[in-house]
């Protein structure tokens, strides 16, 4: 496994919240016991002068009231979830789950219960002297201090989580950040396979992906070590977020002998899309508010006009001028994003949705005419298509004539 896999699968593991929780409980423990080791360094005059004894009622207090609040926590957590849920989508959710706040607010409380509780159990062991009181007396005076500090970040955190803004905000990151990662590295550090489908040789040996599900995430530098070992050329042919099944290339081999396990292990599958690696899923993400915001059952027009908003943020991360990553895999070939797909992505769903509104229809044209004067040799042609496409859906379904010469004036624009 290269260093590459095991960066991403620490990215997945760090994501998760036991982990953190995990980290801060053990942290929690080592802290509680230091005490004990520590007790030979403080002097009974010290000890009796802070009348450490006191530590005995304040572990208690903190021991109870910590998991009350971890418990209303976690409580407040799963209703942000299913807020998301149901008024943005089900693919925001992952997004919820990883952010960073909340999962140290849970830490901390679950650290800081644990914490207590191990002091209770040494105190009444004998663990500590009353010089080991001072130490622990000491610790629980900071914990206190940092468990204050948590729980003022997280009453202003609470104000924002779940709403239909603050997570857009987060798909939008998460997609201009997979746009821009990217851009860096447009064919993920290879070599340019331009055309799939007759950019492959004759004789290339077709390998089916080793499971169904979606590609997460293709290990690159083990493919340019097998590529280097048998002197062959791969080509990779389902990017990550694209389908992959048991009946279809996942990738061809032109050379070898290179083993069929060992190609189907560079590629991670799993049964949903992930930010990392698909730019494409943050925008199908936005793209999905957007249409529920259209729905009749929410009507929320001001979200969709602000999602088409965040996605020309988007996409213009795309046109944005990037330093691209000079290394290459020799051996390995993969293709690269079709502007065609991204704008597909953003704009085929809302064009439909929202042909029957004016103002969505407006701001589309208006989103499109902006993508089309950015310095991007397919932007332009792209946004074409789509103004074309979003305005035979509205002249159809719009029943007044000032509303449809009000689109084609700004489509004319583009």
């Amino acid at each position: 496994m290269t260093r590459g896999r095991w960066r991403w699968l620490l990215r997945q593991v760090t994501r998760r919240i036991w982990f953190r929780a995990g980290l801060f409980s053990l942290l929690a423990v080592a802290t509680a016991l230091v005490g004990a080791w520590a007790s030979p360094y403080i002097s009974l005059e010290l000890s009796a002068t802070i009348g450490a004894d006191a530590v005995d009622n304040i572990l208690g207090i903190l021991a109870s009231s910590m998991l009350t609040v971890t418990t209303f926590s976690l409580s407040t957590m799963v209703s942000a979830y299913s807020a998301a849920t149901s008024n943005v989508t089900p693919r925001a959710n992952i997004l919820i789950m990883e952010d960073s706040t909340t999962q140290n607010v849970l830490s901390t409380f679950i650290g800081s219960f644990l914490f207590s509780l191990v002091g209770i159990i040494a105190l009444s062991t004998g663990t500590y002297g009353a010089q080991g009181r001072v130490v622990l007396f000491g610790v629980t005076i900071l914990v206190i201090g940092f468990i204050l500090v948590t729980l003022l970040r997280w009453i202003d955190h609470l104000s924002r989580l779940g709403r239909v803004t603050e997570t857009t905000q987060r798909v939008e990151e998460a997609a201009i950040k997979a746009i821009r990662d990217r851009r860096r590295r447009p064919h993920l550090g290879c070599r340019p396979l331009r055309d799939r489908a007759n950019g492959i040789p004759a004789g290339a040996r077709r390998v089916a992906a080793p499971a169904l599900g979606y590609v997460q995430h293709i290990d690159v530098e083990a493919l340019g070590l097998l590529a280097a070992k048998a002197s062959a050329r791969l080509f990779v042919l389902r990017l990550p977020g694209e389908m992959a099944d048991t009946t279809e290339a996942i990738i061809a081999v032109e050379g070898g002998p290179v083993d069929d396990a060992a190609l189907g292990g560079c590629f991670t599958i799993g049964d949903r899309r992930s930010f990392d690696q698909d730019p494409r899923f943050g925008i199908c993400v936005l793209t999905e508010v957007a249409s529920r915001a259209l729905s009749p059952a929410t009507n929320d027009l001001g979200t969709a006009v602000d999602v088409i908003g965040r996605l020309v943020r988007v996409l213009a991360a795309w046109a944005e001028p990037a330093d691209a990553d000079a290394t290459e895999i020799a051996g390995v070939f993969v293709p690269p994003l079709r502007v065609d797909d991204l704008f597909d992505d953003a704009f085929l769903a809302i064009g439909r949705d929202g042909a029957n509104v004016v103002e969505v229809g407006t701001r589309l044209q208006k989103a499109l005419h902006t993508l089309s004067r950015l310095d991007h040799p397919d932007f332009a042609e792209a946004a074409r298509r789509h103004s074309r496409l979003a305005m035979r859906r509205a002249e159809l379904v719009l029943q007044l004539n000032d509303d449809k010469r009000l689109l084609e004036d700004l489509a004319a624009k583009i």
